[in-house]
């Protein structure tokens, strides 16, 4: 069962569409260095749905040995953290930070979901977030949002996305109400993953509820 030193908060990393936890390997080391305790959460993001998903990872975090528990996800990783927090209350559970997660919806997916290819692609777990109500958020979990706008990603192939974006998903379809603070940086989607400067953005936030002051360019327009 994944535990974590006394002194130490736990964070769990959630990846995001087609992957698989060791995507995130790179941002637990980082995490490792600010003091964190990371543990890599693995989930069939194609062939399970949302809710599916919800209880894994809902059983996951129930096995972690630790007093306080963070979660970092990734695009549809950031999705399914809502998903489990509101299906699956944590009480452990104390700040959630959501990376190029399309709380708003996704032109990409919606264009993709439009044929059949496209909803293989898709799977079954995004679906279910683009037809469901989005749950809503109560500020029982502290919140906050880092979007991307470095447009370079497949993204672009698929759909006319709106300006700024980070190549998959626009900085207006991260944006939800209740957040704590809100970021966008000069990454693209998949780059998060390999960014330190998002890693530090992330354990300012784990730490004091909190994003980094950042030069103009780089706050939310």
């Amino acid at each position: 069962m994944p535990g974590a030193a006394a002194d130490q908060d736990t964070v769990v990393l959630v990846h995001g569409l087609w992957m698989r936890g060791w995507v995130m390997r790179l941002m637990g080391i980082r995490l490792r260095r600010c003091g964190f305790h990371p543990v890599f959460f693995s989930y069939p993001s194609m062939r399970n749905s949302l809710s599916q998903n919800a209880l894994l990872l809902s059983n996951f975090v129930a096995d972690i040995a630790a007093p306080r528990i963070h979660l970092i996800g990734h695009s549809l990783g950031g999705l399914l953290a809502l998903q489990m927090l509101a299906e699956y209350p944590q009480p452990r559970v104390g700040r959630v930070i959501l990376a190029g997660s399309p709380y708003g919806g996704s032109c990409v997916a919606a264009r993709l979901a439009r044929i059949a290819p496209g909803r293989y692609i898709l799977g079954h777990s995004m679906p279910q977030w683009l037809s469901q109500k989005f749950p809503g958020w109560n500020g029982q979990y502290e919140l906050g949002v880092i979007a991307g706008r470095k447009s370079i990603g497949g993204g672009r192939l698929i759909s006319r996305l709106p300006h700024p974006n980070d190549g998959v998903v626009a900085v207006e379809e991260t944006r939800m109400p209740g957040t704590s603070d809100e970021i966008v940086l000069d990454v693209s989607h998949s780059g998060m993953l390999l960014s330190a400067a998002l890693i530090r953005q992330a354990c300012s936030f784990l730490r004091s509820g909190h994003f980094l002051p950042d030069p103009p360019l780089n706050r939310q327009p």
